[in-house]
C-alpha cells in the first residue's frame, strides 16, 4: 500500500513538472518583434535603428519591425510602447527626448524612469550646428554675431518639442542671449527642405542626418555639440571652444514595458552587446557619426536616469516647458 502511493505521489510531481508553464524566455522570441520609434523615416533615430533591427533580426531568425510612431517629441511612441503587454515583443529607441521630456513636458501620461526597464545602450553621438547656404557665418562666432544683429529673424528647426536638437538650441540660446523662433517638425529628415531653401536658417540635428547633409553641401556645418571635437568629425570645432560650458551629447539604447521579464532582457541585452562587437555592424555605425557602446542594464538604467536630471537642470535653466 505505502509502495502504491509512493508510486501515486511520483507521478503526481512528475505530471506537475511537466504541465508548469515554460519560462518566460523559452524560446525567444518565436514571432516577430516590434521596435517603436518616435520619429520620421529616413532619419538618424530611423537610420541606426533599421541597421539594429536587420542585425537582430538576423541574428534571432525572427523579425525585429521598426514601427515610426511620430509625435510630440517621441512621446507618443513612448507612452505606446509603456502601455503594451510587457513581453518582450514591443520596445522602445530609447534617445535623449526620453530623458528631457520628463521635466520639459507638464502633462505626460507616464513616468519613463518608473514604467520602463533599461534593456541595452548601442551607442553615443554628438549633435551638430548646421546652417542654410543662405546664411552668411562660417563659424560659430559669426552665427552669434548674426543673430544678435538680427533678433526675432532667425528660426531653428528641430525634430519636436523635447528632443536634445530642440534643447541643444534651448541651451544655445540662453547661453548666448541669441532670439531664434522654435519651429519643430515630426523628425529632422522633415525639416532639412525648408533649411536648404532657408525658410528655416538652422537646426542642431544629430550627427548622423546632419553630417550627410554637411557633405553634401546641401548645408554649412559649423560647430558640433560635445564639449570637445567628436573623433569622426576633428575637423569640426566644438561649441564649447566659444561657448565655455556648452555640452550636448546624446545617446541612443533600448528600453521596454515595466514587468518585462529579466530573462528576456538579459537575451536581448546579450545580443546587442554581441552586435556591437561585429565589425560590419560597427562599421555601419562608425558612417553615422556615432560611437557604439554596450552596457548592462543596470549601467544603461544609471545613464537615463542621470541624463534626466542633467536635462531637468537645462530645462530650468533655459526657462522652457511644453504643457
Amino acid at each position: 500500500m505505502r509502495r502504491s502511493r509512493a508510486i501515486l505521489f511520483g507521478l503526481v510531481v512528475l505530471i506537475g513538472i511537466t504541465l508548469r508553464p515554460l519560462p518566460a524566455a523559452a524560446g525567444y522570441p518565436d514571432h516577430p518583434v516590434r521596435w517603436l520609434i518616435g520619429f520620421a523615416p529616413g532619419g538618424p533615430v530611423d537610420v541606426v535603428a533599421r541597421i539594429m533591427a536587420q542585425w537582430l533580426s538576423d541574428h534571432f531568425g525572427q523579425q525585429f519591425v521598426v514601427e515610426n510612431r511620430t509625435g510630440s517629441g517621441g512621446n507618443i511612441a513612448a507612452a505606446a510602447a509603456i502601455n503594451s503587454p510587457p513581453d518582450g515583443y514591443t520596445l522602445l529607441f530609447v534617445a535623449p527626448n526620453n530623458a528631457i521630456s520628463t521635466s520639459l513636458y507638464k502633462k505626460l501620461s507616464y513616468d519613463f524612469l518608473r514604467d520602463t526597464v533599461p534593456v541595452a545602450s548601442i551607442m553615443q553621438l554628438t549633435n551638430m550646428l548646421v546652417v542654410s547656404n543662405a546664411v552668411p557665418a562660417r563659424t560659430v562666432q559669426e552665427f552669434i554675431d548674426y543673430c544678435r544683429a538680427n533678433p526675432g529673424k532667425i528660426s531653428y528647426a528641430s525634430s519636436g518639442n523635447g528632443t536634445s536638437v530642440h534643447m541643444s538650441a534651448e541651451l544655445f540660446k540662453a547661453m548666448t542671449k541669441c532670439d531664434m523662433l522654435h519651429v519643430p517638425y515630426r523628425g529632422s529628415a522633415l525639416a532639412f527642405p525648408d533649411i536648404i531653401s532657408d525658410k528655416v536658417q538652422l537646426i542642431f540635428d544629430n550627427l548622423p542626418s546632419a553630417l550627410e547633409q554637411a557633405r553634401g553641401g546641401s548645408v554649412r556645418a559649423l560647430g558640433v555639440t560635445s564639449p570637445q571635437r567628436w573623433p569622426t568629425v576633428p575637423d569640426v570645432p566644438a561649441i564649447a571652444e566659444t561657448i565655455p560650458g556648452y555640452e550636448s551629447v546624446g545617446f541612443y539604447g533600448i528600453s521596454a514595458p515595466r514587468g518585462t521579464p529579466a530573462e528576456i532582457v538579459s537575451i536581448l541585452n546579450k545580443a546587442v552587446e554581441e552586435a556591437l562587437k561585429d565589425p560590419k555592424l560597427v562599421a555601419r555605425l562608425a558612417e553615422t557619426g556615432g560611437i557604439p557602446r554596450a552596457m548592462a542594464p543596470e549601467e544603461f538604467g544609471k545613464l537615463v536616469a542621470d541624463e534626466t536630471e542633467k536635462w531637468r537642470k537645462v530645462v530650468e535653466f533655459a526657462g522652457v516647458s511644453v504643457d
